[in-house]
């Protein structure tokens, strides 16, 4: 079920002193899937809650105290992505069926949720983030064929990616909840670099598909960087006022999740590599 503690974030200053066992529990969850339940953790980013449901039989999307509400989603919306077999979300007795790397977003006022798994021998994993919101959208589903490719970097700088755009303006529209993944190509091991912050949004990482590799994950304000070390399935957190970034020992995904003040994808604020310390 859900952690009752929310993760705080300390002050930019404070990040410097902390221990590396105080870093890791404050920006990385460190086990999102447990079989045959729903896991998440609160967190004071934008009231972000990143969770994860693993159905061996259906799984109710449980309330909880923190929401301040009757129902998770009465004042609250919700993106799901599937990284494991297939499985379906229903919604207010609306049936989503997701295969692997397809997306479902549920609007404020969906009171009940569950999720489940087509064959409970490969189960589905479906990552969710939610956020507060102040107006309803219709519930949609996006398989990954139709989510708008957009290719960055090159083979010559390790970062050839591919960015699929679920939940933003230009697809599955929201209140404020932006949602997608990237995949690295085969060579390519950094992702978002160089680097940025945006004050306006908090943004949430979830790593997948790196099997038995690791990825050194970026963290801090530009000039003050720190690191964590991340396995397959790890969710880290990122303040508005931080870099986010990482660098793996071979390529990967990554799914990425923003709310904040706007939904526009590109509202950023760049940090020059020559200029992180």
């Amino acid at each position: 079920m859900f952690q009752n503690a929310i993760r705080r974030m300390p002050r930019p200053s404070d990040v410097a002193r902390l221990t590396t066992d105080e870093l890791r529990d404050t920006f990385l969850v460190e086990r999102i899937f447990e079989p045959g339940q729903i896991t998440g953790v609160f967190t004071d980013l934008d009231r972000l809650v990143a969770g994860g449901a693993m159905p061996l039989k259906p799984l109710s999307l449980p309330n909880h105290k923190e929401t301040g509400t009757s129902f998770f989603l009465e004042r609250r919306e919700l993106g799901a992505i599937n990284v494991g077999g297939a499985g379906r979300i229903v919604a207010d007795g609306k049936t989503f069926a997701l295969e692997r790397l397809d997306c479902a977003y549920l609007p404020k006022g969906t009171k009940s949720v569950s999720f489940e798994s087509a064959d409970e021998a490969n189960p589905a994993k479906f990552y969710f983030l939610s956020c507060p919101a102040h107006a309803a959208f219709p519930a949609a589903v996006m398989k990954s064929r139709d989510a708008s490719p957009l290719p960055l970097g090159s083979q010559a700088t390790a970062n050839k990616r591919t960015i699929y755009k679920f939940i933003h303006p230009g697809g599955i529209q929201s209140c404020q909840l932006v949602m997608g993944f990237t995949a690295l190509d085969d060579g390519s091991v950094w992702n978002s670099f160089p680097p940025h912050t945006h004050w306006r949004r908090t943004e949430i990482y979830f790593y997948f598909d790196l099997g038995e590799k690791i990825l050194a994950h970026f963290l801090g304000e530009p000039r003050a960087t720190r690191h964590l070390f991340v396995h397959n399935e790890q969710v880290a957190l990122s303040p508005n006022w931080s870099i986010h970034c990482g660098c793996g020992e071979g390529n990967y995904k990554f799914i990425w999740g923003m709310a904040g003040e706007n939904l526009t994808f590109d509202d950023m604020d760049p940090a020059k590599p020559l200029d992180l310390r």
